[in-house]
């Protein structure tokens, strides 16, 4: 890696660790703010977040996962292995945007995130039940990682034992674009993301020929619906193969990334504030209110990026067609405007007509946002019970990953 490309590195790495200060900064600053760590323009102010997130006719989504590095030829090369890139429910607006969040919709309807509690308890409380005997754990890894993983895949309708390679492709495939590796890293990185993706491929193709109840075989149905005359009678295209991979990738990224993170931060957060840890112990009907404040407070996906379509005025800032943005969840969250005491995290705070941002605004809000309530939320309530003493470790410095995608502890060791 050059030199130049290093220090981008460091100063992005810095920002992502903590972004606060900055998004403080330009919420105070007349217009928007512009980053050249992020190469754009800071969305930072509640209002102005919610108004971006209202026009996507203005600000498209087709660029909001915008990789932070380009992989490698060599890494390239793997890659042309598995499944070419496509759009997505994240990164497309208008009508391709209704084609693909309609089979998710489905799938998460509330009837099926219902269905879905007694199962994630279950692994909640084996996870727990599996923690080591001297009473110290790492949180991550021994449970935050593994509760949202077992649950995606129940939903998707994966076998149980291809789980862990699916979580862990997901793991690389996060890391292969927003994180600098070296080449042989990024190449075996590849092979990882080539490896879900004919995983997920395998999936997909036997559940459009032998359909079962599941989000897999109702993605496979709308996105490559069938032209035989029954159920399974054609193969699937290869573009409706890619187009299959490539959701069902994101759905599995998105479905256990996110509530990973969101576990990590709001049991680190009711820890270091030991008054509000005491105060859930005390009063379990604040739970509820406990998911809402982690969840605003520390925004485990911080944002998205938007990419004007024309040249429009936001916030007094002219920005000609095809500029960048970087519409900033996780600073609207803390705009003071907005929440009082917005710095400080209080379980205790009184719900609002229009609430947070933290699982988006508008068309492109997060349809998984209930079910990671529920795992959040039964989470709260099993540590609760099973660990009234629970603690951050003294010997162990809580550092968080260099990201704004799924903000959360590299590691969260904790003791009771």
């Amino acid at each position: 890696m050059d030199p130049t490309t290093y220090a981008r590195h460091e100063l992005l790495d810095a920002l992502q660790r903590d972004p606060y200060p900055l998004y403080a900064h330009a919420r105070q600053t007349d217009g928007l703010t512009f980053v050249p760590e992020l190469d754009a323009w800071l969305v930072a102010r509640d209002a102005d977040v919610r108004e971006v997130l209202l026009r996507p006719e203005d600000f498209s989504s087709a660029q909001a996962l915008r990789p932070d590095v380009i992989p490698s030829a060599a890494a390239l090369g793997v890659l042309a292995g598995g499944f070419g890139p496509r759009p997505t429910v994240v990164s497309t607006d208008g009508a391709a945007h209704r084609r693909h969040r309609a089979p998710i919709n489905s799938g998460l309807s509330a009837a099926r995130v219902a269905a879905l509690a007694p199962y994630a308890t279950e692994v909640a409380t084996a996870l727990v039940d599996g923690f080591a005997d001297d009473g110290r754990t790492e949180l991550m890894s021994s449970y935050a990682r593994k509760l949202p993983g077992a649950v995606i895949g129940r939903l998707i309708g994966l076998d149980p034992a291809d789980v862990p390679a699916a979580v862990h492709g997901g793991h690389r495939a996060e890391q292969l674009l927003f994180r600098p590796m070296s080449e042989d890293e990024q190449r075996a990185a590849a092979e990882d993301v080539v490896a879900l993706q004919h995983l997920l491929d395998r999936y997909a193709r036997d559940r459009r020929a032998h359909p079962r109840d599941d989000l897999c075989s109702t993605m496979a149905a709308a996105l490559a619906p069938d032209t035989g005359l029954g159920p399974g009678t054609r193969e699937p295209t290869p573009d409706q193969r890619s187009e299959l991979v490539a959701n069902l990738q994101n759905f599995l990224i998105a479905g256990h990334l996110t509530t990973t993170a969101l576990i990590g931060t709001a049991l680190y957060h009711l820890l270091r504030r030991r008054d509000q840890w005491e105060l859930l112990r005390a009063r379990p009907d604040l739970i509820p209110g406990a998911v809402e404040e982690a969840v605003r407070f520390d925004t485990a996906v911080q944002g998205f990026r938007r990419t004007t379509t024309r040249p429009v005025v936001l916030a007094g800032t002219e920005l000609p067609a095809g500029t960048t943005l970087f519409v900033a969840y996780g600073s609207a969250n803390r705009d003071e405007a907005r929440h009082e005491d917005a710095d400080v995290f209080d379980i205790t705070r009184p719900p609002t007509p229009t609430r947070h941002v933290g699982f988006g605004h508008g068309a492109h809000g997060c349809p998984g946002s209930q079910l990671a309530r529920v795992q959040l939320r039964l989470t709260l309530e099993l540590f609760v019970r099973r660990f009234p003493g629970l603690r951050l470790s003294d010997d162990r410095e809580v550092v968080m990953r260099p990201t704004l995608i799924h903000r959360s502890p590299e590691e969260l060791h904790l003791t009771w």
